[in-house]
């Protein structure tokens, strides 16, 4: 009797160990690439899943070259893949158009949204030596625009938008040279996208001197973008809020993520969106009132802890 006592305690030391791994909760979050904020971001949400859920959800970031590579991957992958993208490009990638023309694949229609994290927000930059306070002032100025980026994309079409085309200046600098070229004065201003407040123009703002622009509600229509309100005293020496465009960004996954899953790990970011703002404060702009940008479907999972909760939603998330 002894015996079997002792080979019965074994027994169930040796399951206790299995028993946890089992009820770990692995998932790969995609973001961007290691030098933006959203990675920075993707690491916070990775360490707010951990402490939200004891350790029951271990999420490992994955570095990305952007948000068309991170929808294209849905086709291949499997289980818990959580990715970080603008809701548009998942409609364009469920129709088969513009960068997904010829690229369609029945797993895009398996992508459901989770939760909203901080906007893409434009931020036209001006050194306080430009005296330029709004967008038509920038004519005859010498901006950087950068290459490549979303926000290099949006300011190039929103000088051709509102006809500063061919009367500003662009400097050939890399984006990452954006504060040492304005504090030398080589170039006047820059223009960004990021999630506020921006690390390059909490920089800038700090140690040069800047005017973040506001742009009209007339242009801000004109742009078909979001309206996105950067608050008072984000930046230093901001006194008034600064009113801008923005792209929304949207944390998803499939369908083969289980509903369980969807809804601990919605419901851990939301319990934990409180404790990452006191880090870093772009992730107080999240409301969920912004649940309003997602277009598609929310997971099941997802919508269970919404419907829970009285979030705001809309027949198309169902």
């Amino acid at each position: 009797m002894k015996l079997i006592g002792k080979l019965a305690a074994i027994g169930l030391m040796t399951a206790l160990p299995l028993a946890a791994a089992q009820a770990e909760t692995r998932v790969t979050y995609k973001s961007a690439s290691s030098s933006s904020s959203y990675y920075q971001m993707a690491v916070q949400i990775a360490e707010a899943m951990k402490a939200g859920t004891d350790g029951g959800v271990i999420v490992t970031v994955e570095e990305s070259q952007g948000s068309v590579q991170n929808v294209m991957e849905t086709a291949a992958r499997t289980g818990n893949y959580v990715f970080t993208t603008p809701p548009a490009l998942v409609g364009l990638a469920q129709g088969g158009k513009a960068m997904f023309e010829g690229k369609s694949n029945p797993r895009f229609d398996e992508i459901r949204a989770l939760f909203p994290i901080p906007s893409l927000t434009m931020h036209f930059v001006m050194s306080s030596d430009s005296g330029v306070s709004d967008l038509a002032g920038l004519e005859g100025k010498t901006i950087l625009l950068g290459k490549g980026s979303f926000g290099a994309n949006e300011g190039e079409k929103y000088l051709k938008m509102f006809g500063l085309e061919g009367k500003v200046n662009l400097a050939d600098v890399e984006l990452s040279n954006a504060v040492p070229a304005l504090k030398n004065g080589q170039i006047d201003g820059f223009v960004t996208a990021g999630s506020y407040p921006a690390p390059n123009v909490i920089e800038a703002a700090a140690s040069t001197g800047v005017s973040v622009l506001s742009l009209s509600d007339e242009q801000i229509a004109e742009t078909k973008r979001l309206r996105v309100v950067i608050p008072a005293g984000t930046y230093a020496g901001q006194d008034a809020d600064i009113v801008t465009t923005g792209l929304p960004v949207v944390a998803y996954t499939t369908t083969d993520m289980d509903e369980e899953t969807a809804y601990l790990l919605t419901k851990t970011y939301w319990d934990q969106k409180t404790k990452m703002g006191s880090d870093a404060a772009w992730w107080n702009g999240v409301s969920q009132d912004m649940l309003a940008n997602i277009t598609g479907k929310i997971h099941p999972g997802a919508l269970k802890f919404y419907k829970e909760q009285g979030f705001p939603l809309q027949d198309s998330h169902m």
